[in-house]
């Protein structure tokens, strides 16, 4: 094949542009590449594959090799599930199909490709009309592929597939029954030397599966497993279906043990799992998939193997999200892939009682959007290679980085491939590194040991919420993690997280004040309290700064103004002072980020108090001009921008010459589209997509006086999708946002003190006084009988 695609490459060398065989050479590079990738899995040739084709597409008559682009695009998702390349290939199909009236020649062929894409949208986003239209396009197809039809069994194995699918959607058992029918038919067409028996009998056995599911009839469970063996035979190590294989023999066989109780049928199907670990393709869903099966598997049997399959799990993660870029288009396909990993894995790892293990995890499987972003933006003053050799790798390494971050998220689909191309050249560099002895490590998930370098100030708390138990871990810098059980459980978690949104929506009422407090009592019993003990056990005195790291739920309440609210007795601001980090490597990161001239200070306070479209913020002007008085005299350089002058562009311009900010404004958060979570500016919204793109130099703190602007994405807290954390991610060390609305006169009297106390004794600013000053300026508030959401409104995230 790597003769193929070289002899296609000198061909197609030899048909520069305007040569009249240039799109038929295109065509053939394109395929012998498609066919390396099937054979080896290797992205990058997929890609290349792709982009030829569609210089192809430009250079023949309209309908042209349509079919062609479509295939490959279906190929591609299936690897990496963006949902965009199964759109494209859907309407490619369907401008195909069109072209190929009734009589053409290759209208079967058209029915069938149209049939699979809308399949696998179906099987993707559960929508029925795409499944029926899919049974009646392979139907037509089927008729036009009589017996003695080449692709007859292709249209076979395609319908039944399909039917099998709508058995399991609506439980109709004359569609499974049909299907399994189908699957034996195709079977009998691709005897033992053809190229898809395997996809046959893997199909066959998985309806016969669905159909001892549900009717419970032992021989159609052995026929199964006997058809998944001779499957696995045709899919050797290596093999891009192999964990497929594996997953399918395994579960089966667990299906068995659970009927028969035959210790044989656990064991070999916990042996199948355990070879997972040694994929050597390109990692895709269905590796992940055959990893989260496992896990499933392990922790339905309490199998010892359960931590290993977390560990897979998470390393075929990091990979497969490695794949597809850092690009918030793919941020649903991250969420999917993601889901309640990391948590699980923690509380696996707590049971296990491998604690080092349960954080190196945790971080792994969290905030994975941010960490991806991260590996291209960090600093690379270490990455210093020995000799001529090292240095081009280097720069080679630096200006891919910095091309990826410029083409990330610029709006428009006609960057994909580019993004796609440049992504792959990184990981091919970054693997180069790799291979050097003292960088084996560069850029992967940290180790604990490197992680306990977030506690070097103070302890940092992880509260976990898992659908095993809750836990809380302590990490400190000069011992190994302490363990606190949470006695609840996630379901309460979630009740409780639940129930305070609710009441945080109608703040300002006056029967809120008492549900408040008692969502605070709640908090501090069974949280915050045990973890308040073993901190004075391990002789953290009152007054300490300490971190809260939680995950899930947990991310939603806060923990920082926990206590009993009752006379006699302190709540927890009276006995520490309380920040947050989305993860303890952010925070490490922060911690290593050191000023660069760090003797100029260069401060922009922002205010729009007239957004467009929004309401008028009164206080916005009297908040700017306070700051201005305090800083203006100490600062390097003090720059007001305020009303029609704060606009998006001006804003974004500010930032790349000033290292701390102040920002006055409405917060918009967006739950569903988190992305566009913003700041409201004059001409319109200032959003975290647009923070993304920034390259601001050396940034300090930013104080976010604005409403909500550390709510998230709902379904996906883990992911930090808001604003203060894209803050963070951005750059900046420490930032003070906002878990709800904020009374714009609170905000006032909160920003008066702090800057007051964020001054240190030289007179300069220090951004590692921020938590201790928003803790003195709220500390000033509850003397002024401010209300209690407003007191407990403001976090501080970071150093």
């Amino acid at each position: 094949m790597v003769d193929a695609v070289e002899q296609r490459r000198a061909a197609l060398k030899r048909c520069p542009p305007g040569h009249s065989d240039r799109s038929d050479s295109l065509n053939n590079l394109a395929f012998s590449l498609g066919d390396r990738f099937l054979q080896r899995g290797v992205p990058s040739d997929l890609d290349e594959s792709i982009e030829l084709l569609r210089d192809a597409l430009l250079l023949r008559p309209p309908g042209h090799s349509l079919n062609n682009l479509a295939v490959s695009l279906r190929d591609r998702f299936l690897q990496r599930g963006v949902p965009s390349d199964l759109d494209e290939s859907i309407e490619l199909l369907r401008d195909a199909l069109l072209l190929r009236s009734p009589g053409h020649s290759l209208r079967s062929s058209s029915l069938n490709n149209l049939a699979i894409s809308l399949r696998d949208r179906f099987l993707q986003r559960g929508v029925p009309s795409d499944l029926d239209e899919s049974i009646e396009l392979h139907r037509d197809a089927l008729f036009l592929r009589p017996p003695g039809h080449s692709d007859r069994s292709s249209s076979l194995n395609n319908l039944a597939a399909s039917l099998g699918d709508r058995f399991l959607q609506r439980g109709v058992l004359s569609d499974l029954d049909e299907s399994i029918e189908l699957h034996r038919d195709a079977l009998l067409l691709r005897p033992p030397s053809h190229s898809d028996r395997s996809h046959s009998l893997d199909n066959l056995a998985a309806s016969l599966r669905d159909r001892f599911l549900q009717r419970g009839v032992p021989s159609d469970l052995d026929e199964s497993i006997e058809l998944h063996r001779d499957a696995l035979l045709l899919r050797p190590p290596g093999h891009s279906d192999r964990s497929s294989s594996l997953n399918n023999l395994a579960a089966s066989l667990g299906d068995r043990f659970k009927q028969r109780g035959v210790p044989s049928d656990l064991d070999e199907s916990f042996n199948l799992f355990s070879q997972l670990p040694h994929t050597s393709h390109a990692v895709s869903r269905q590796d992940l998939a055959a990893a989260k099966s496992w896990i499933t598997a392990a922790e339905e049997t309490n199998h010892a193997s359960a931590l290993l399959a977390y560990q897979t799990a998470l390393k075929f993660l990091d990979q497969h999200v490695t794949l597809l870029s850092s690009s918030s288009r793919n941020f649903d396909v991250i969420r999917m892939a993601t889901a309640s990993l990391a948590v699980d894995a923690f509380s696996c790892s707590i049971r296990h009682r491998v604690l080092t293990t349960a954080v190196e995890l945790v971080e792994q499987g969290r905030a994975v959007f941010w960490t991806q972003l991260a590996r291209l933006s960090s600093p690379f003053d270490e990455l210093s290679l020995p000799g001529d050799t090292g240095a081009v790798l280097v720069e080679e390494f630096k200006q891919l980085s910095s091309r990826l971050r410029a083409v990330f998220d610029r709006s428009t689909e006609d960057q994909s491939s580019q993004i796609r191309q440049l992504t792959m050249q990184w990981n091919d560099v970054l693997s180069r590194i790799h291979m050097l002895p003292e960088f084996s490590r560069f850029l992967l998930p940290p180790l604990f040991s490197d992680l306990q370098k977030a506690a070097e100030e103070g302890p940092v708390i992880i509260v976990n919420a898992s659908q095993y138990r809750c836990d809380a871990l302590i990490v400190l810098c000069d011992q190994g993690p302490v363990h606190i059980p949470i006695d609840i459980t996630q379901t309460y978690v979630s009740e409780l997280s639940t129930e305070f949104q609710s009441v945080a929506e109608q703040f300002g009422c006056s029967d809120q004040q008492n549900k408040l407090v008692g969502i605070l009592r709640k908090l501090w019993r069974h949280i915050v309290e045990p973890v308040v003990q073993a901190l004075g056990v391990l002789n953290v005195p009152p007054g300490s700064r300490i971190w809260w790291c939680p995950t899930a739920e947990f991310t939603l309440l806060p923990l920082h103004a926990a206590g009993p609210y009752e006379r006699e007795r302190d709540n927890l601001p009276q006995i520490y002072i309380s920040s947050y980090t989305p993860t303890l490597a952010t925070l490490v990161r922060a911690r290593q980020r050191v000023s660069q001239n760090a003797s100029t200070q260069h401060f922009v306070a922002i205010g729009q108090g007239n957004p467009e479209g929004g309401k008028e913020l009164r206080c916005v002007a009297p908040e700017v001009a306070a700051i201005a008085r305090r800083l203006a005299p100490i600062v390097s350089s003090f720059t007001s921008i305020q009303d029609s002058d704060a606009t998006v562009q001006v804003v974004l311009d500010a930032l790349n010459d000033n290292q701390w900010l102040h920002l006055a404004c409405h917060g918009m958060p967006n739950r569903q589209r988190p992305f566009e979570s913003s700041f409201a500016m004059r001409d319109g919204p200032l959003m975290i997509k647009d923070i993304i793109r920034s390259n601001w130099q050396n940034p300090e703190f930013a104080f976010l006086s604005a409403c909500h602007t550390t709510v998230g994405d709902e379904n996906s807290p883990d992911e930090s999708i808001h604003l203060a954390a894209a803050m963070q991610f951005s750059g900046f060390r420490s930032v003070i946002g906002s878990m709800w609305s904020v009374d714009d006169d609170v905000a006032r009297q909160v920003v008066s003190t702090f800057y007051d106390k964020l001054v240190d004794d030289s007179g300069r600013l220090d951004c590692r006084r921020a938590a201790v000053a928003l803790h003195k300026a709220v500390k000033k508030l509850r003397r002024n009988n401010v209300p209690l959401e407003q007191q407990i409104v403001f976090v501080h995230i970071g150093i």
